[in-house]
């Protein structure tokens, strides 16, 4: 489904004022008074911050900081920092982020590229890795992605995708493989990992706010902007982070391509009701 959105988001990124507007983005919505409160003390001594936008994820929430965990761990990292953005959840995912050792900050209004904003907003790090809730960190993608970092060729980057669970069927796997190549191909990053330097995604100013869906291949494409003026580059790793294939049971083939069909209608990407393959599930499916 992403490569729907390749040539409909365009450049898309919101005009904002650089490092200052994006480091402040979420006090500015919640109240500079409020604010210090509202993400709780800050690591300073991380030099990673894994950051998780996360709505109603109470099945996958532990399992996906236990991996950034257990990645961290393998790959020798002591200085980094797990932050869990609770996108208005109605379950128990705030708690249960808690429980697995994360922190947690709200964003109330629901829309993806605002909790990826607020989770960067409230980290240290000057390493910034957004991992979906759904989805799990492998050593090999963290160890690729730190290495990418200490190269210091690279200004961010995404990962390959792979779906969990049972064999997928056959148009569900050309889909899969299809956006592999394009990103590999483009350097596009799909939305179950991304990494950027923290002067880079506060210079773009961050993920575009201005849509509710697509938002990580408009901030791609404004990283790799962002490198081009400084002799950077954008990585995509070959090895593939898993992500749950929830999406194939809340959703038909039909379902899916008439939702990409309203996608690529000028102005629906800035309307959370007409994304709704990103921000309604079905009652009674497994997920």
């Amino acid at each position: 489904m992403m490569m729907f959105m390749l040539w409909r988001h365009g450049a898309g990124q919101l005009a904002v004022g650089g490092k200052q507007k994006a480091g402040l983005l979420l006090a500015h919505r919640v109240g500079l008074e409020s604010f210090a409160w509202h993400i709780g003390p800050v690591n300073r001594a991380a030099q990673t911050s894994f950051l998780l936008p996360a709505y109603n994820e109470e099945a996958f929430i532990g399992r996906a900081v236990a991996s950034i965990h257990e990645a961290a761990a393998q790959c020798g990292v002591r200085e980094y920092e797990v932050i869990v953005c609770d996108n208005a959840s109605t379950d128990a995912t705030a708690e249960l982020a808690r429980t697995a050792g994360a922190r947690v900050v709200h964003e109330p209004h629901r829309q993806i590229a605002r909790s990826r904003n607020a989770a960067a907003a409230a980290s240290s790090g000057s390493w910034l890795v957004w991992l979906d809730a759904d989805a799990m960190l492998t050593t090999e993608v963290l160890r690729a992605t730190l290495s990418a970092f200490r190269e210091g060729r690279f200004c961010g980057g995404g990962a390959q995708v792979e779906l969990e669970g049972e064999p997928l069927s056959w148009s569900a796997q050309r889909t899969v493989d299809t956006w592999n190549w394009i990103a590999r191909t483009f350097r596009l990053a799909a939305g179950s990992y991304v990494f950027a330097q923290r002067d880079a995604w506060a210079d773009t100013g961050g993920f575009n706010e201005a849509v509710y869906a697509g938002e990580e291949i408009g901030f791609s494409r404004s990283l790799k902007k962002w490198g081009r003026q400084r002799g950077l580059s954008f990585r995509v790793i070959e090895r593939a982070v898993p992500s749950s294939a929830r999406k194939l049971r809340h959703f038909t083939v039909r379902q899916t391509l008439w939702q990409m069909a309203i996608c690529a209608w000028p102005g629906n990407l800035g309307r959370r009701d007409r994304c709704a393959f990103w921000y309604e599930r079905r009652e009674g499916v497994e997920v």
